[in-house]
């Protein structure tokens, strides 16, 4: 096998198993993403921000048996709120630790 067919066959392997991501403008997060983008654990997302009155509402979509799905959030909004803290210095400091 050439070099130039190996690589060919390679490059074939990659692009089957990498998913094509979805625009921000668009996507839907779960809590798994928010945490991911936030860098802090999915328990923090769901337990701490998601209930604040200015965190984005979340939605859930119907399943096929009658129920409501895991919540979602549109990431342009989580984004937009995130960003809000980090622009506009409102984020409080955390506090001193003593030992």
């Amino acid at each position: 096998m050439t070099e130039t067919l190996l690589l060919e066959r390679l490059a074939a392997a990659v692009a089957e198993r990498v998913s094509a991501r979805i625009p921000v403008e668009i996507d839907l997060w779960s809590a798994a993403e928010i945490a991911a983008y936030l860098k802090m654990s999915e328990r923090q997302v769901t337990e701490r921000y998601a209930p604040l009155p200015d965190f984005p509402k979340a939605f859930r979509l119907p399943t096929a048996s009658g129920g409501n799905g895991h919540p979602r959030w549109r990431a342009r909004e989580v984004i937009a709120w995130a960003e809000r803290y980090v622009e506009n210095g409102e984020g409080r400091q955390g506090r001193k630790r003593t030992i």
